[in-house]
């Protein structure tokens, strides 16, 4: 094996963090020196949250020791602690002496693997992260303060080859800054892979991801590659996360720690380099202390997090967005050039449950119902239903997209995928059903959580995606 440079640096990694003023960039500067053994004075610094020790030129720090494995151990970070783990290697890992297969590592230890030597000594570096002055990231759109530093972060982990959970309601807009992380990045040129794991079943998803064999199973007619071999040396977007099989956790897991897929049916693993960015509207930590969500991927994956905000929180951006998608709609050859003061004031006041991709869908129609050049009121009410409470009443009788059930006018989500349709029809009666809860437990979020038997956290969330507030729902319901 070639000898590597005896002092070499390499950028890999940070994380984005929130220290109450705003967003911070931690970069972890882990620097490795060897002591003792084959490669005696070998340093090698790697700043990033995640590292591999072993002989296979794929590792962070490469060893010449025959008694080391081809991947040995990985160094990695954990809330706010350094961790090493042993990868199954043949003649283990020890720090300070004492044999571990996972343990927190302090500065300073002394990591023996093989007849290897290896001095730890991480630093870190804080930056205060400013907001950006560009009104966009890729084609997420905004002029808040709040998308600003949405998109300043963004900005600064595209450049860096990390896992990223984006989290938000439905339609915030994940999978469009999925594809700016993956444009502005240094992978922009390799595949952009989307993997929607709500929409696929059980037991298709480990196939979707990882491929499989002809005859791995019924209905394998013939060979086929997974997303992680489709997206070598580029990005692999796993929507809706949280709603990945329990089972399967520890598969993708293993994959991103080894850098290596086996479709089913194979004999072989294959070597695979990608980058992964999911998403979710799921709370991760509450599944997490349920026992749904596995803490180990969490912890893999979330190396930045970053939460894209609703819509009716960031009103003044709701005139950009819908210029914006006029504009394109423009481009497709619509005759719809401008939209009316009065229009753009009832878009404001909406509050748009679904969002950037409900308010793309109602201009669209609105646009396509319009008879003139400019958009105004009497097109949007034409074409949408006015949400009154908890209810859905259409303007003048059910317009298209939406059915009379039980009396009430419900959008039923025409040209939205399953899900998001489903979640359309449900957020009405979910609304109503929080409302009745705390009022019938006066406002008490602690009781409320119980009956509902659910985290207090996540009734928190719930009640702000529905814009309630326990403190004005005492009473009895």
């Amino acid at each position: 094996m070639e000898r590597a440079d005896p002092t070499t640096r390499t950028f890999r990694g940070t994380q984005i963090k929130d220290d109450g003023t705003g967003p911070v960039l931690l970069s972890h500067r882990q620097r490795l020196v060897v002591v003792s053994g084959p490669d005696r004075g070998l340093e090698r610094e790697v700043e990033a949250t995640h590292l591999t020790i072993g002989s296979s030129s794929k590792n962070d720090l490469v060893l010449r020791d025959d008694t080391v494995s081809r991947r040995h151990c990985e160094i990695f970070v954990r809330g706010e602690r350094y961790c090493i783990r042993d990868l199954e290697s043949t003649n283990g890992t020890y720090v300070n002496g004492t044999r571990v297969l996972e343990a927190v590592l302090q500065p300073g230890a002394r990591i023996t693997v093989g007849s290897t030597d290896i001095l730890f000594e991480p630093k870190k570096k804080w930056e205060r992260i400013a907001e950006s002055d560009a009104d966009h990231f890729g084609a997420l759109v905004g002029v808040s303060r709040s998308m600003r530093a949405v998109f300043a972060t963004l900005a600064k982990v595209a450049a860096t080859d990390l896992s990223c959970i984006l989290v938000g309601e439905t339609g915030t807009g994940k999978e469009l800054a999925a594809r700016g992380l993956h444009e502005h990045s240094p992978r922009a040129s390799r595949p952009f892979v989307i993997v929607d794991c709500g929409a696929v079943s059980k037991t298709l998803i480990e196939s979707e991801l990882f491929g499989h064999e002809k005859g791995a199973f019924t209905g394998a007619d013939r060979q086929r590659a997974g997303a992680f071999e489709l997206a070598d040396g580029g990005t692999i977007f796993l929507d809706e996360i949280g709603e990945l099989p329990l089972e399967l956790q520890p598969k993708l897991l293993r994959a991103l720690e080894r850098k290596e897929v086996k479709r089913l049916g194979a004999a072989r693993h294959v070597e695979v380099d990608v980058r992964i960015v999911a998403a979710t509207h799921r709370d991760l930590q509450a599944m997490i202390k349920r026992k749904e969500f596995r803490e180990d991927l969490y912890y893999r994956l979330a190396e930045v997090v970053v939460e894209l905000p609703p819509l009716r929180e960031r009103r003044e951006d709701i005139e950009v967005v819908a210029r914006r998608i006029l504009e394109e709609q423009r481009r497709e050859g619509g005759r719809v050039h401008a939209i009316a003061p009065e229009a753009l004031a009832e878009l404001r006041s909406r509050a748009w449950p679904g969002n950037v991709r409900e308010l793309r869908n109602v201009l669209r129609r609105a646009m396509a119902m319009c008879s003139g050049d400019t958009l105004g009121v009497s097109d949007l009410q034409a074409s949408s239903v006015e949400r009154t409470g908890s209810t859905l009443a259409p303007a003048s009788g059910p317009a298209q997209g939406v059915a009379v059930v039980g009396g009430q006018a419900l959008d039923v989500g025409d040209g939205l995928p399953i899900k998001e349709a489903r979640d359309r029809w449900l957020a009405p009666m979910e609304r109503e059903y929080l409302v009745r809860l705390m009022r019938r437990c006066n406002g008490d979020l602690d009781r409320a959580s119980a009956e509902a038997g659910i985290h207090r956290k996540s009734l928190e969330r719930l009640l702000r995606q529905h814009g309630l507030r326990a403190s004005d729902l005492r009473g009895s319901g």
